[in-house]
């Protein structure tokens, strides 16, 4: 009986029609290395497009090794159709919400720079590294896109009213969370301030676009971190991927 393969990774080009890889650098090491893995052992591999496949390590130098393709084990999946607009906070902080929101089944995620984001060092190399292994740990078969930084205003600019955009809106003055979700497109947009909050003439800009929703979770006060999560499990409980029978809408055609 096979055994099921303890390490996945994200191979960045096309698995399709390959028989074969060769890994190094960083990989290789993790799998020879940290993880002890010889020739014979079995690995998940995924590129982000074409789903996941199972391949064996066939064999082993100091700094790579080569895996042959033994079969496909899963079908490429697209993830709602979810974008997370988030002003960057303290360094670990937003460790956990890229991690996070990756875990979640956003599919674009957009560093958002607000009146009152603190944190200026906004490194976009780093955070596609950190949605590439929480997708491998999460067993994503795609992989988020992470947008370059940009100031609200921005963004607002270029964007398709078609998506519709909540906002957090920490003053109470926004509708419920969970019923604005459930009346809701499945092409949505979630915007988390900053520690702080937004500032008063940004909620004025927001309210006056027609294609943008105000909504509130509650009378407590949620750390940016934690607004996000729960503004994200929620919207996927209501709209996504995770109750049975699962929209047609969401699949990759």
């Amino acid at each position: 009986m096979r055994k099921t393969p303890k390490a996945r990774l994200y191979y960045p080009q096309s698995l399709n029609n390959r028989s074969e890889v060769t890994l190094s650098d960083a990989p290789a090491h993790y799998l020879l290395n940290v993880l002890r893995m010889n020739c014979g052992d079995e690995v998940r591999l995924f590129d982000g497009s074409s789903g996941e496949y199972t391949a064996r390590i066939e064999a082993c130098g100091k700094k790579s090794c080569m895996l042959r393709i033994l079969e496909k084990s899963a079908d490429f999946r697209q993830s709602p159709d979810l974008w997370l607009l988030f002003a960057p906070v303290k360094k670990d902080k937003t460790d956990f919400i890229i991690a996070g929101a990756t875990e979640l089944g956003v599919r674009k995620i957009m560093p958002t720079i607000t009146k009152r984001t603190i944190s200026e060092k906004i490194k976009k190399e780093r955070y596609e590294a950190q949605v590439i292994e929480a997708a491998e740990q999460s067993r994503r078969t795609d992989i988020p896109q992470v947008e370059d930084a940009q100031s609200l205003e921005k963004i607002l600019k270029n964007w398709d009213p078609a998506r519709i955009l909540y906002f957090m809106d920490e003053t109470g003055n926004g509708g419920s969370i969970c019923p604005a979700f459930a009346k809701g497109p499945q092409s949505a947009a979630i915007l988390v301030g900053p520690e702080g909050g937004f500032e008063p003439g940004e909620l004025e800009m927001l309210r006056g676009l027609p294609y943008a929703r105000g909504v509130s979770m509650g009378r407590r006060i949620l750390r940016a971190e934690t607004a996000v999560m729960a503004a994200l499990s929620c919207w996927q409980a209501l709209c996504g991927d995770w109750p049975e029978g699962k929209p047609a809408a969401f699949e990759e055609k």
